[in-house]
């Protein structure tokens, strides 16, 4: 991969982190094997977001998986992203449905699906899950199925 032709401004410079919701550091480049379906995915087991009604810190693990088109997210400004939240006060569900949204807009992948597995507050865990098939393909009923299938 050659960082200034992908044009990734991340990759191989000091990291500079921002704890303010900041998609704009996401960052693609080209999938050199579209011919083929199969997955990427990302683990991030220190997600770290806040409460918007209490401001208390929220933790999770965050499980993105995707069957990518023509663009894949760059992994360092992935994990920039996801650092990101770590002052944004959110929902542990609207957490889980921006990422993948951020990501759809970003990537226009064939299937992603996002997981946030939140540690327990007050007793309870939650763990939220949001999917999407690009619509008119075969992903789109895949991405039903899969709901409809799901279970951690």
């Amino acid at each position: 991969m050659n960082r200034e032709q992908d044009n990734l401004q991340q990759l191989g410079r000091k990291t500079d982190y921002t704890f303010v919701y900041t998609p704009e550091v996401l960052e693609t480049f080209e999938n050199k094997h579209q011919e083929n379906d199969y997955w990427v995915r990302f683990n991030c087991p220190e997600f770290t977001s806040l409460c918007p009604i209490t401001g208390q810190p929220d933790f999770a693990e965050i499980r993105i998986a995707y069957i990518p088109d023509v663009k894949m997210v760059e992994s360092k400004s992935l994990k920039l992203y996801l650092f990101s939240f770590r002052n944004h006060g959110d929902f542990h569900e609207d957490c889980v449905n921006t990422i993948m949204k951020d990501l759809i807009r970003l990537m226009d992948p064939r299937y992603i699906e996002v997981t946030g597995l939140f540690t327990p507050r007050g007793g309870i865990s939650i763990y939220p899950y949001s999917n999407y098939g690009r619509p008119g393909t075969k992903y789109e009923e895949m991405a039903r199925h899969r709901l409809m299938q799901h279970d951690l």
